[in-house]
C-alpha cells in the first residue's frame, strides 16, 4: 500500500484512532498486525481515513536509517486534507457546550417548578394503593418535610432550619437555605386574614435580612392550603 509521499527523504506512515481520540497505531501500513477494528474496552470503532474525504490520517515519519525513540505521532483534531473535524474532536465539543449549558443551570427555575407541582404532589400522596399509610400535608411541618423530599431529586446542599444573621436586634431561621445556588425557601400557612399587603410586607422585610446571606439573594414564598379537608 502507498505511503504518504514526503521530502526525498522520508515517508509519511497513516495512523488508526479509535472514535473517542486514542491512538492504536501510527504505523498503520508497516505493521499491521497493531491494527485493530474496535476498542476491546469501550467498543469503539476504528478509522484510519477522515469519514468526509476519505483522506489517510497522516501517522509516524520514516526516515530509512534513523530510529527515532520515545516519539509518538500525535492525534489531529482536524483532516489536513478538507478541514473537517474528526469524530473524536466533534465529540469533545460537544460535551463542553453540555458543561457550558449544565453551568447555566436556571436553579431558581426548577426551584420554581418544584412549588408549582407542590400542591399536586401533596395530593396525589393522599391516595395510595390498599389504603397504605402516607404523608398528610395538614401544617408547615408536613409541608417542609416533602418540600425537603423532592429538593433533592436537584440539589445537594440543602440546609433545613438555617439561622439567619440578626436582624432589627433579633435571629431568625428560615426553612430551607440552598447555599451554592444562594435560593431561600420559607413555607408559610394560608389563612383568610393573611393578605397579599401582608405577605408583600413580610416578603421585604425577609429580603433585608437575607442579603447578609447571599449577594444577590432569592427568595421562594410557598403557601399552602389545608389538605384534611
Amino acid at each position: 500500500m502507498p505511503l504518504y509521499e514526503g521530502d526525498p527523504v522520508g515517508q509519511h506512515d497513516a495512523q488508526q484512532v479509535y472514535l473517542n481520540g486514542h491512538q492504536i497505531t501510527d504505523h498503520y501500513h508497516r505493521a499491521p498486525e497493531f491494527r485493530r477494528k474496535f476498542c476491546a474496552e469501550c467498543g469503539a470503532e476504528t478509522i484510519h481515513k477522515c469519514p468526509i474525504c476519505n483522506h489517510e490520517i497522516k501517522g509516524d515519519y520514516r526516515v530509512d536509517g534513523f530510529v527515532a525513540i520515545g516519539f509518538q505521532t500525535p492525534v489531529p483534531t482536524h483532516c489536513e486534507n478538507c478541514g473537517h473535524a474528526f469524530p473524536w474532536a466533534v465529540a469533545k465539543i460537544k460535551f463542553a457546550v453540555q458543561a457550558a449549558e449544565k453551568s447555566e443551570i436556571d436553579y431558581f427555575g426548577i426551584v420554581e417548578k418544584i412549588c408549582s407541582r407542590f400542591h399536586l404532589v401533596a395530593k396525589q400522596m393522599k391516595t395510595r394503593h390498599a389504603d397504605r399509610d402516607s404523608l398528610h400535608v395538614n401544617d408547615e411541618y408536613d409541608a417542609q418535610d416533602l418540600l425537603h423530599a423532592l429538593l433533592h431529586i436537584y440539589f445537594d446542599d440543602i440546609r433545613p432550619e438555617e439561622w439567619m444573621p440578626s436582624y432589627a436586634g433579633r435571629c431568625s431561621r428560615v426553612d430551607f437555605l440552598l447555599k451554592d445556588e444562594k435560593i431561600i425557601i420559607e413555607v408559610k400557612k394560608t389563612r383568610q386574614t393573611l393578605k397579599a399587603k401582608d405577605v408583600g410586607v413580610e416578603l421585604i422585610i425577609e429580603l433585608n435580612r437575607f442579603a447578609e446571606v447571599a449577594q444577590s439573594p432569592v427568595l421562594i414564598h410557598l403557601s399552602i392550603p389545608i389538605y384534611s379537608q
